[in-house]
């Protein structure tokens, strides 16, 4: 059904002690979508799945998985969900044949049914050439293949993932990707916490948590139209030119920088819109910077983040 609603939480806190790891984070998830879930390390971000996944009970609030209360209907939310962590945590000293088989009759499967079930995930997780092959000796993006196979064993309509690419190659991150996308387009919902920034720009919505508060929750070409991120009288450069370095230091000195990072060859440049291009381009030739391409920009997602960052940081220094 469009627009239903398959994850949602409503003030989700979670103290210990004196400390509050998550604070009143309220956001919903509709069917399909891919949530993509960011923020520092320490912010929150396994908290929150924890106890959307029943596994820590809130201290405040209430989340609910396909309508069901994740504290009062366990059972129910059990069977509605998959669960990969951020740590491979199956059975090394099993192959991959016998992990999904296992992982199968933890869940009741059975006879047909679970050669069924078993054949359809080794198909989709193309896990033909390793069945014999112990998860110990598997390659990391293998390694969660497998442990995103067993999570699906009991076909649920949502996963989680609690950073599924850390560690791996990039041709593996970009497999594992595509296999999300092909879960999305069959109604399947998924919640991604992640640390990079293009993983966060596939996602078809977004959340930023920090110091345990949800800062900003929405659709990312949304969320780059904030007013934290564009600033009212500046624009966004980017500068490829040689020795981007040393360009780097030279523009830093320039009036009407806001802010300058490297990128690749090239810099990302806020200024403001006072600071024309070919002032830029006359200082670093000046400098012998030389072959300059100057072009305006729209702003990242990592953007976003660093400007919503800085303007939580400002805002818990007033408080103090």
């Amino acid at each position: 059904m469009a627009n239903e609603i398959m994850i949602e939480s409503d003030g989700l806190t979670r103290r210990f002690g004196h400390f509050t790891a998550v604070d009143h984070v309220s956001f919903k998830v509709e069917r399909g979508s891919i949530f993509g879930f960011l923020g520092p390390n320490g912010s929150g971000k396994s908290t929150v799945i924890r106890m959307l996944c029943g596994l820590l009970e809130p201290t405040e609030g209430n989340a609910r998985i396909g309508g069901f209360d994740v504290v009062k209907q366990t059972e129910q939310v059990k069977n509605m969900i998959g669960y990969m962590s951020q740590k491979f945590s199956l059975y090394d000293e099993l192959t991959v044949y016998e992990n999904l088989s296992f992982y199968g009759r933890l869940y009741g499967l059975k006879g047909t049914k679970l050669n069924q079930r078993r054949d359809q995930l080794i198909s989709l997780n193309r896990l033909e050439p390793f069945l014999k092959r112990r998860a110990a000796q598997l390659s990391g993006g293998w390694r969660q293949r497998l442990a995103m196979a067993c999570a699906l064993v009991h076909e649920p309509p949502v996963l989680f993932l609690d950073e599924p690419t850390a560690g791996i190659d990039p041709v593996a991150r970009r497999e594992l990707w595509d296999l999300l996308f092909e879960f999305s387009s069959r109604g399947m919902t998924l919640f991604v916490t992640t640390h990079y920034m293009d993983e966060a720009e596939r996602c078809s919505h977004v959340g930023y948590i920090y110091l345990s508060k949800l800062v900003v929750c929405g659709v990312p070409d949304d969320l780059k139209h904030l007013p934290e991120v564009k600033v009212p009288g500046t624009k966004r450069l980017d500068v490829t030119c040689d020795h981007v370095t040393k360009a780097l230091q030279i523009t830093r000195r320039l009036p009407g920088l806001r802010s300058a990072t490297v990128f690749g060859q090239s810099m990302r440049l806020l200024v403001d819109e006072s600071l024309n291009e070919q002032t830029i381009r006359d200082e670093l030739t000046r400098n012998g910077i030389t072959e300059v391409d100057i072009r305006t920009i729209g702003p990242s997602l990592e953007d976003v983040f660093v400007a919503l960052t800085e303007d939580a940081q400002r805002k818990q220094g007033e408080k103090r």
